[in-house]
């Protein structure tokens, strides 16, 4: 069964939470995993994009966007907005306002919970349905240290 964590930021914008991410991704590229990053649509992977090639100077996290024709197949970090990722990933970090369809397909899914409303009330939304089903579910909240 998917093991489901939810990071709660003390951040308010959509930037923090995606530097977040980004730092999320590293670690779990560190242990080996397959990673997806689930976005609401283009615009924000493609922001995405480019934020993992800038959000830390010393960091190199090999990435394509899901669909790219000259990405590698086994790249070990995909962005994707689509309704299914195609390939296999170990850790899907959900960004996205809806819990995908296929998080179940995925050993570790990743819900990352900023202090905007919109994303409050949609996080909030997700932790019930997956509560509801039996998942596993970890909180950690990153306000407290």
């Amino acid at each position: 069964m998917t093991q489901v964590d939810f990071y709660i930021l003390a951040a308010q914008t959509p930037e923090e939470r995606a530097v977040f991410a980004c730092r999320l991704a590293e670690k779990a590229f560190g242990r080996g995993n397959q990673i997806l990053i689930q976005t609401d649509d283009e615009t924000s992977a493609r922001y995405l994009d480019g934020l993992l090639w800038t959000y830390r100077e010393e960091s190199f996290l090999p990435h394509a966007l899901l669909g790219d024709s000259k990405a590698p197949a086994d790249c070990p970090v995909s962005i994707g907005w689509h309704t299914d990722p195609g390939h296999h990933h170990d850790v899907i970090l959900n960004l996205s306002s809806k819990l995908p369809d296929f998080f179940s397909r995925f050993q570790r899914c990743i819900n990352i919970v900023i202090q905007q409303d919109q994303v409050l009330d949609y996080t909030r939304s997700h932790y019930k349905y997956l509560k509801d089903r039996g998942y596993p579910i970890n909180n950690h909240d990153m306000r407290l240290g």
